[in-house]
């Protein structure tokens, strides 16, 4: 970089920061200058900071924008008063959630900070085991894809459809390998940014050591761990669950390998919370988000949960769809108590009225009811490559326990197979049957038949069993203030450490 250009670029870069602070509050702007303290205490000093590289996870999320830009202004800052200032680096965890509209608002914040082309800013994704350079346009990998589709569809059919298994344990597992991979990739980072309190921390982690200390792999509490021995505890819980949900199903029956990252035990980078400081209401920043960040509250998310794991549009299909198909109501009531759970939910999140209402209103009248259910119809579709018969056989899980709701499943939704019901039967134990019923087995459930036929040879997870640590994901809760059902809207307790809010 000439002496003019890097002079032209410093221009822009204050420019940028004055925009910035122009949309601070008095407050924010004193919480920014104890920001800067912190990082320049944690990397031993401003003679040291332009040596210190922090990272920060970003899910696309409402609130981890904001927290990205109020980290962008302790950068610039530092730059605009010192000879350096801190190396960033900036990741996203890709999975399906992460649509193309989540990506645009993650493009339009990238750009409205400058972030692009700053050789003191990283910008990552990390797509499963492979971390690429962010682009605006990254296509979802097909291996990816496959793997949240199957983690699906077997949570599904083993959990009769239970929210939280079905749309949230995998990823809440996979936050730790992707926070081992991306802060170890290249020559690591020595501090990570989190909006989220140590309180919460310590709830995801102490949640884990329950699991760990229940398998018998260790013991210990919070205080006694760091941030290499809690990832390796959760990859060790992770590799025990995907055993117990997969089973011993043949890796064509679509399972797929585990690996997750485990830094050594000496890589240890510090934690630096910004919950004391940055203010989680999305009212008193508004005018950043929406001008400034060009922030877009996404249609399919709800319009209070950006990018989690499972889209809560999709699961408040699912609420309607068991009404209509295994409780014999109306699709509409199912809709109805996911409402009342989201608004309770997002009231007690601190969210903008403005916001609760358009969620509401998406779903007033018969009209944009079925408009909603286009939406999430699609979103299934061409996220999970699901169709509608096959998210109500999920819910149905017909075929664990050798078929037991095989005939129930028939009678409620596919009358004109109950003929075949013997063959069906042959099909899923593995003995031979007509081709006719192997491809409708196929179609109706968007498994194979090997992996059919696994399902056939195993029981439904038993939430009371304490051996089942599928179960005991489900159950360890860390905030008992919110009821399970609630929590299951979003799954955001499963991403405490994306800092995803």
């Amino acid at each position: 970089m000439s002496a003019i250009h890097e002079q032209a670029m410093n221009y822009v870069y204050q420019q940028v920061l004055q925009r910035l602070l122009s949309y601070f509050t008095r407050a924010e702007r004193t919480a920014l200058q104890l920001l800067i303290q912190r990082l320049i205490v944690a990397a031993g000093g401003v003679e040291h900071i332009s040596s210190f590289k922090v990272m920060i996870a970003f899910s696309g999320g409402k609130d981890s924008a904001y927290t990205v830009a109020f980290l962008r202004a302790a950068q610039l800052s530092i730059a605009g008063r010192a000879p350096g200032t801190f190396n960033l680096r900036v990741a996203n965890m890709r999975h399906i959630g992460m649509t193309p509209a989540v990506m645009d608002n993650i493009h339009r914040t990238y750009s409205a900070l400058f972030l692009y082309d700053d050789p003191r800013v990283e910008l990552l994704a990390v797509d499963q085991q492979h971390i690429y350079a962010f682009e605006p346009d990254l296509p979802f990998s097909a291996s990816a894809r496959e793997k949240n589709r199957s983690d699906m569809l077997l949570s599904g059919h083993l959990s009769g459809g239970d929210s939280r298994t079905t749309f949230c344990n995998s990823c809440y597992l996979n936050v730790a390998d992707f926070l081992g991979r991306v802060s170890t990739w290249g020559n690591g980072v020595d501090a990570i940014v989190s909006g989220e309190s140590r309180k919460e921390q310590k709830q995801y982690a102490t949640r884990i050591m329950r699991l760990v200390q229940h398998m018998g792999q260790g013991a210990g509490t919070w205080r006694q761990q760091n941030f290499a021995s809690v990832l390796r505890n959760i990859g060790s819980v992770g590799q025990t669950y995907y055993r117990e949900l997969y089973g011993d199903a043949p890796q064509d029956s679509g399972q797929v390998t585990r690996l997750f990252a485990c830094p050594p035990q000496s890589v240890s980078p510090l934690f630096i919370s910004l919950a004391d400081l940055v203010s989680g209401r999305a009212d008193e920043h508004w005018g950043l988000l929406t001008d400034f960040l060009g922030f877009r509250f996404v249609d399919l998310a709800f319009s209070f949960s950006e990018s989690d794991c499972a889209n809560p549009l999709l699961m408040a299909h699912m609420h309607g769809l068991r009404s209509q198909y295994l409780q014999d109501r109306d699709y509409a009531d199912g809709i109805a108590e996911y409402l009342q759970l989201a608004a309770k939910l997002m009231r007690s999140k601190c969210m903008p009225v403005r916001l609760i209402n358009q969620a509401m209103a998406a779903y007033e009248g018969q009209e944009r009811l079925e408009e909603r259910r286009t939406l999430a119809a699609a979103y299934a579709l061409e996220g999970f490559g699901l169709n509608e018969a096959q998210l109500v056989c999920l819910l149905f899980a017909p075929f664990v326990g050798e078929g037991q709701g095989l005939e129930g499943f028939l009678r409620s939704c596919h009358p004109g197979m109950l003929v075949a019901l013997p063959d069906l039967h042959k099909a899923l134990s593995g003995l031979s049957a007509p081709d006719q019923v192997v491809q409708w087995l196929i179609d109706v459930s968007g498994l194979n038949l090997k992996g059919l036929q696994s399902l056939y040879a195993r029981q439904r997870i038993d939430f009371a069993d304490q051996g089942s640590l599928i179960a005991r994901v489900r159950a360890s809760d860390p905030d008992k203030r919110q009821i399970q059902t609630i929590d299951a809207i979003t799954g955001e307790a499963v991403s405490t450490l994306l800092s995803g809010r």
